[in-house]
C-alpha cells in the first residue's frame, strides 16, 4: 500500500506522518512539503491514499487532489486541515475523508475504514525469467513493455542483482557507448519514465529503487531464476540450459560464469 502525506508545514507533516505510521505500519509512506514533488512521485508510483493539507502557500489541497486524481482516479483522498469550511468543496471531489488538525489516531482509522476505493494489502507476485529470453510476469500474467528499450532497461537492472547503476552506465548499455550528450540523457529519462509507467500500472513500481543519479532493483520483491541459481537452488540450476538473457548481447558475458557453476 502506497500512502503519501502532503503539508507545507514541516512540523505538522512530521506529526501527521508519525500518526500514519502508527495506524498503517504495513504501508509505504512518503511525506512531501512540496505539492510538485508529490505530483512527480505520483506519476511514477501508484498512490493508494493521499493525506493532503488544504491550505498551502503555493497551491491548495483541493487543486493537488485534482492533479492526483487526473493521474489515478482511484486514489483515495483524505484532507487533513484546520479549516472546516472547506468540507463541502473537498467532498465534491469524492474525497474519502476529512480530518481536522491535529490528526489523531482515532480519526485516521475512522477515515481508513471508509475508503472510497478499498486497498488490498496483498502485493502482486513478480516472477522474472532470465534463462533463455527475458520475461516478466505479474501474478502469472506477462508484463508488456510498450517500449523495447524500457524492457531492456529493466532487464539490465535485474541483471545487476540489486547493485546501483548510474545513469551514464545505463546509457552506455542501452545506446552502445554513444556519447553521453544532453540529447542522450533526455532519451534515457524518457525510457526510465516509460519503464516506471509500466511497473506503476501493474502496481509493482516499488521494485525499482531510485536515488540521485542511479537506479537499482529491490531483489527481495522479485522471484527470479537467476537469483535462485546464485543462491544454490537446485531447481533453478537444473532449469539452466546454457542460455541467459538471449534478447540482449550484454547477457553473453554472464553465460561463461553460469556454465562453470552448472556444468563445471
Amino acid at each position: 500500500m502506497n500512502v503519501i502525506a502532503v503539508d507545507d508545514e514541516f512540523f505538522a507533516l512530521n506529526d501527521l506522518t508519525d500518526v500514519l505510521k502508527e495506524c498503517i505500519p504495513c504501508a509505504e509512506i512518503k511525506s512531501f512539503t512540496s505539492s510538485d514533488d508529490a505530483v512527480s512521485f505520483a506519476r511514477e508510483n501508484k498512490i493508494d491514499i493521499a493525506f493532503l493539507d488544504i491550505e498551502m502557500d503555493n497551491t491548495t489541497g483541493i487543486q493537488l487532489a485534482s492533479q492526483l486524481l487526473e493521474i489515478n482516479e482511484r486514489t483515495n483522498i483524505i484532507f487533513v486541515t484546520g479549516y472546516s469550511e472547506y468540507a463541502l468543496e473537498a467532498f465534491s471531489l469524492y474525497a474519502s475523508g476529512y480530518i481536522l488538525k491535529p490528526a489523531e489516531k482515532k480519526s485516521v482509522l475512522a477515515a481508513m475504514s471508509k475508503l472510497r476505493y478499498p486497498v488490498e494489502n496483498a502485493r502482486p507476485n513478480v516472477t522474472v525469467k532470465t534463462f533463455s529470453n527475458f520475461e516478466v510476469y505479474v501474478d502469472g500474467t506477462p508484463l508488456h513493455f510498450p517500449r523495447a528499450k524500457s524492457k531492456e532497461l529493466f532487464a539490465y537492472l535485474i541483471h545487476k542483482n540489486g547493485t546501483g547503476c548510474s545513469l551514464r552506465e545505463l546509457a552506455s548499455v542501452l545506446f552502445e557507448d554513444k556519447e553521453y550528450t544532453a540529447s542522450l540523457q533526455k532519451q534515457l529519462q524518457t525510457i526510465i519514465a516509460a519503464m516506471m509507467k509500466t511497473l506503476n500500472a501493474a502496481n509493482v513500481s516499488d521494485i525499482v529503487v531510485k536515488r540521485y543519479n542511479h537506479l537499482s532493483v529491490d531483489v527481495s520483491k522479485v522471484d527470479c531464476d537467476y537469483y535462485r541459481f546464485l543462491n544454490g537452488d537446485s531447481e533453478a540450476i537444473n532449469s539452466y540450459t546454457g542460455e541467459y538473457m538471449m534478447n540482449y548481447s550484454w547477457g553473453e558475458f554472464t553465460i561463461g560464469y553460469l556454465d562453470s557453476k552448472a556444468f563445471g
